[in-house]
């Protein structure tokens, strides 16, 4: 790297730590340093030295859209008129509350926060609160922000900077974390027998984006959703990557599993922060005021971002989704065998709009899975494809997203530039 973004680099560690604002940015697990973004259009991103490079990384996969899209970028205009925050209610936030109850099945209420990590926070404290219980179950590799008790077997960026869990969490934190394999009901049942009783809640991924992308396979989601029934647990969906990336409906419309609760992320937003929560109405209704546990946000139903995601929902109501997944069907599928006609041990794992290339020779199922892919050959896949006018994720653990916006001479660009890279 040179030119302006090392000299913004040089600066940013001055004043930030590691000179960003969130790990993964810093591009240290693929040896190299971050290109600043200057401005973003439709599929790209342009860079403070210039560079024009294809977007798959999507602001980690909010921008389903691409960015900058007409209608949400008009919609932000109008609210900023109106003004940036009040700390009150606001027509916007009921009528992106009503919208996304009409879209997801599993919605009955919903509660508007500032992020995914809030949302996943506040669904536990609620679902410990329905239940009287404290233990809940999540699994090794899913990552659901960084609240202390989500950082025991976290993947994201806890997994790339080989992190274990992080200091700063007391032991306690994490002691009624249950910690269970992707994929393996086997497991959760076993953990069920172990602390019968006990258990408040199971909080999945119902398709894990953070250690790359992995699939649910058949029968585990409709197994978690019996156990909980069975055994009086909440199951608490983590659709901040899945949530009308997935579907329309969601990861729970798509599976037509209906889970209890379930949190979401910045693409409820048009790609500006927020977050929410929400489920079925027997468990909302405790959250303050209504009832008595307590959540709260000055900015939460912030106007600009209700604003964007009305926007942006209202765009994708009437997107063909089944159209963006039959392109990244057939992206994948040109993409795998360009590694695997060159003997380049090449596993992609993919769904909707999402995927992730592992280079290992065994399927990608779970953590472990996941962690037998060789990450020194991802960096220099990473390192390549951006030399080559490519922008993926600046690690091995996270997932490739493609948007509406992306051509077929993206697709066709990137093939292009993978066979280079297989030689």
């Amino acid at each position: 790297m040179s030119g302006v973004s090392q000299t913004l680099f040089n600066e940013a560690r001055l004043y930030m730590p590691g000179g960003v604002n969130s790990p993964v940015r810093a591009c240290a697990a693929v040896g190299a340093e971050p290109l600043f973004i200057e401005r973003g259009r439709g599929s790209r991103v342009i860079c403070a030295d210039g560079e024009n490079l294809v977007d798959f990384v999507l602001s980690w996969g909010p921008l389903i859209l691409g960015h900058a899209h007409p209608a949400v970028n008009q919609a932000i205009r109008e609210a900023v008129d109106r003004g940036s925050s009040f700390g009150a209610p606001c027509r916007a936030e009921v009528e992106l509350a009503k919208a996304m109850v009409t879209a997801l099945p599993g919605l009955e209420m919903v509660r508007m926060v500032n992020s995914g990590t809030e949302a996943a926070m506040s669904a536990l404290r609620l679902a410990r609160a329905c239940t009287g219980k404290v233990k809940f179950i999540k699994f090794d590799g899913c990552y659901h922000g960084h609240a202390d008790p989500f950082l025991a077997g976290a993947g994201s960026g806890v997994a790339t900077l080989s992190i274990p869990g992080t200091p700063g969490v007391p032991e306690a934190a994490v002691a009624d974390t249950i910690l269970c394999p992707y994929n393996d009901l086997g497991s959760v049942k076993d953990a069920f027998s172990a602390h019968s009783g006990d258990l408040a809640a199971v909080i999945v991924e119902p398709v894990a984006g953070n250690m790359g992308l992995v699939l649910p396979e058949e029968g585990f989601l409709e197994g978690l959703r019996e156990l909980c029934t069975k055994h009086g647990a909440l199951l608490i969906f983590d659709e901040v990557i899945t949530g009308f990336r997935l579907a329309y409906a969601g990861a729970q419309g798509r599976f037509g599993i209906d889970p209890d609760l379930a949190a979401f992320g910045k693409i409820i937003g048009g790609g500006l922060p927020v977050g929410a929560y929400g489920g079925k109405a027997v468990y909302m209704r405790h959250i303050a005021p209504q009832g008595q546990v307590y959540q709260a946000g000055t900015l939460s139903g912030n106007p600009l971002a209700m604003a964007a995601g009305l926007a942006a929902l209202s765009v994708l109501r009437g997107s063909d989704y089944v159209a963006l997944e039959q392109k990244v069907e057939d992206f994948c599928k040109e993409l795998e065998s360009v590694f695997t006609s060159r003997s380049i041990d090449a596993r992609i794992n993919r769904i909707a709009s999402m995927f992730t290339v592992f280079f290992t020779s065994r399927p990608v199922r779970d953590f472990a899975g996941a962690r037998t892919a060789d990450a020194g050959r991802y960096a220099r896949f990473f390192l390549h494809m951006r030399e080559r006018g490519f922008f993926l994720a600046p690690s091995a653990f996270e997932t490739a997203m493609a948007s509406f916006a992306h051509s077929d001479e993206d697709f066709l660009g990137f093939l292009k530039a993978a066979a280079a890279f297989a030689g």
